[in-house]
């Protein structure tokens, strides 16, 4: 294996088991010893900027947020990828014909128009809760919205896409979706940061768990699928570590000299 400069991380059942919704002492203990030898730490998440989690001792290199929509250091905005107006309209006009209510995810904040139970219980991944926007209409007119999040089965995904033409959908949990733009994605993201930092894909590693994160392990030298994974993410992965639940990332990094 040639030596790792900079490893992605998703967050949820990847760092954090989302049935404890915490992070492990092994696992703060991993990325401090990785940021020690040198190698970038990168979070990869679905999650908004406000909800990547603050963990005690730790501080993220670099931010992949959005599904790479929204992606950042702690100097400066590195790539921004906002969904078209006329497919956010597009979108809300689709979800009510469902009777799903929505959340248009900006920079700075969450603007939902409603809740319903799958919208409150994703939102509960990340320890928040869904607040309804009186302002909704002027966020979709004039915000530039980056994800669109809602409830949705596999079903309902044609016509929740029906005559949209630069989004498509980002799913890691079988109740919700998150609408991104339809050039992005978590591995689209890695390409432009690897870019920015003058390193190769040969030079990252990732580790994931849901199908949002197929593209991320295909855009890196080696993709590790935990063990707790979608049986999609493990077909493409180059290896799979022990379950989140099991700190599987540490045991993964040590038994590679990753991490002493």
């Amino acid at each position: 294996m040639k030596p790792v400069k900079i490893i992605f991380f998703d967050v949820d059942g990847t760092l954090i088991d989302m049935r404890k919704k915490q992070i492990t002492p092994r696992i703060l203990e991993t990325l401090s010893a990785l940021q020690a030898r040198g190698i970038r730490v990168c979070v990869a998440t679905g999650r908004s900027p406000m909800q990547v989690p603050r963990l005690p001792g730790v501080e993220f290199d670099t931010f992949l947020t959005y599904n790479g929509s929204c992606c950042y250091d702690r100097q400066q905005e590195i790539f921004s990828n906002p969904l078209p107006r006329e497919d956010v309209y597009t979108i809300i006009r689709n979800a009510a014909k469902l009777g799903r209510p929505l959340s248009l995810a900006t920079k700075s904040r969450l603007a939902s128009n409603g809740a319903d139970q799958d919208l409150i219980e994703y939102y509960g991944f990340a320890g928040i809760s869904v607040e309804i926007a009186p302002d909704f209409d002027q966020v979709a007119a004039h915000d530039q919205i980056y994800q669109i999040m809602m409830g949705g089965c596999e079903q309902e995904y044609a016509a929740i896409l029906d005559g949209v033409k630069g989004a498509r959908i980002a799913a890691w949990w079988d109740r919700a979706v998150d609408i991104i733009p339809a050039a992005g994605g978590k591995g689209a993201a890695i390409r432009k940061i690897l870019a920015h930092y003058h390193l190769s894909a040969a030079d990252a590693m990732a580790f994931g768990d849901g199908n949002n994160d197929i593209e991320m392990l295909e855009a890196v030298g080696t993709g590790v699928a935990m063990q707790n994974a979608s049986p999609a993410l493990k077909a493409v992965a180059d290896d799979v570590c022990g379950d989140v639940c099991e700190d599987g990332i540490w045991t993964y990094c040590r038994a590679h000299g990753l991490i002493p």
